[in-house]
């Protein structure tokens, strides 16, 4: 999933919640029917169990014509440009023409847009209603952001963190991995301490598993390090903990690839270790990975194993080029 960056903080700042909420119209009378207020089941940290569901099974197919206006659309917003050469007006248009094709990932990109007033005029209730239409459609990121719209108290929703959870919950049964990563990371804790955690390990590694076979980073990251902890008291954990935190990096985890940078440059020093040895051309180039992924959230590594593989496997050679590693480890042929 390419640049569904509009999801706003699980737990806004304050000068957030003041500028998304300015637009409130808290006295007008509430259309009932609107997605915005189903009736959900409350949130259940104790939860029996957790059935896997992924997005891509659920959300609406997308055509190779309304895929080309949305890449065009990134393409203007591309990290490469400088902040004066990005074309926000025409990225915003360009995504609305990929929506009237059916592009759930564009419209949902506009209704962030919206949220945010970028290349248009600042709708809050557009970017809600943009968001609602996407509910109806069964698009499990929706219904994931209408839970950080309530948490927040985003225009016309009063700030409630019970709904807010109600609403990720859904949305994780529904398939949203980022919602499966937030409540799954929740449930990881070694007893009840609401609302920091919950003490139900064997929901949350499912649910945390589930968001991480879909590719995405911060579960990866999340599982990591839940078995780094594990690993402190049973070593058999440490090589799970490194696979993961790996995998992490080639899906996009900048936290992942600074800590093995920091792991293999120090070496065992200690039982919270992961890394069989110090090792400081691993950790160079894990330091490059980590760099350019604090440049660019949007950047993958699906070629990771070809240029940074796991110990015992030997390191290729590599010519110190930071951009080189980069662009192997992406996929990218560099022209002669």
């Amino acid at each position: 999933m390419q640049r569904l960056g509009f999801f706003i903080p699980r737990v806004p700042s304050v000068a957030l919640v003041f500028i998304l909420s300015v637009c409130a119209t808290q006295d007008q009378p509430r259309d009932m029917t609107l997605p915005r207020f189903t009736k959900l089941e409350p949130f259940n940290p104790h939860r029996a169990d957790f059935v896997c569901k992924h997005e891509a099974d659920v959300t609406p197919p997308i055509s190779a014509e309304a895929e080309a206006l949305f890449q065009r659309a990134l393409a203007l917003d591309d990290h490469d440009l400088w902040p004066a050469q990005r074309d926000y007006v025409g990225m915003a248009s360009l995504y609305e023409e990929a929506m009237k094709l059916g592009h759930w990932k564009a419209q949902f990109n506009l209704a962030g847009a919206y949220l945010q007033g970028i290349g248009v005029q600042q709708d809050i209730d557009k970017a809600l209603g943009l968001t609602e239409d996407l509910m109806r459609k069964g698009v499990p990121a929706a219904w994931d952001n209408m839970g950080a719209y309530y948490m927040g108290g985003v225009g016309s929703l009063e700030q409630d963190a019970t709904v807010a959870y109600a609403f990720w919950q859904r949305a994780a049964d529904m398939g949203s991995m980022v919602a499966q990563t937030y409540i799954g990371a929740k449930l990881l804790g070694a007893t009840d301490q609401a609302p920091e955690w919950w003490a139900n390990k064997s929901v949350g590694m499912k649910m945390l598993e589930c968001a991480y076979a879909q590719g995405y980073a911060r579960a990866g990251y999340e599982l990591g390090l839940e078995y780094w902890m594990r690993g402190k008291t049973d070593g058999t954990k440490k090589a799970q903990a490194l696979q993961y935190f790996h995998q992490a990096i080639s899906f996009g985890s900048e936290e992942a690839a600074g800590y093995l940078f920091a792991d293999f440059h120090t070496g065992p020093s200690d039982t919270s270790s992961i890394v069989p040895e110090a090792d400081k051309s691993r950790s160079e180039r894990y330091s490059v990975l980590s760099d350019a992924l604090s440049r660019n959230h949007d950047l993958r590594f699906p070629n990771l194993d070809r240029v940074l593989p796991l110990p015992p496997a030997e390191l290729p050679t590599w010519d110190g080029n930071k951009e080189t590693l980069i662009n192997a480890a992406r996929g990218i042929v560099s022209k002669p």
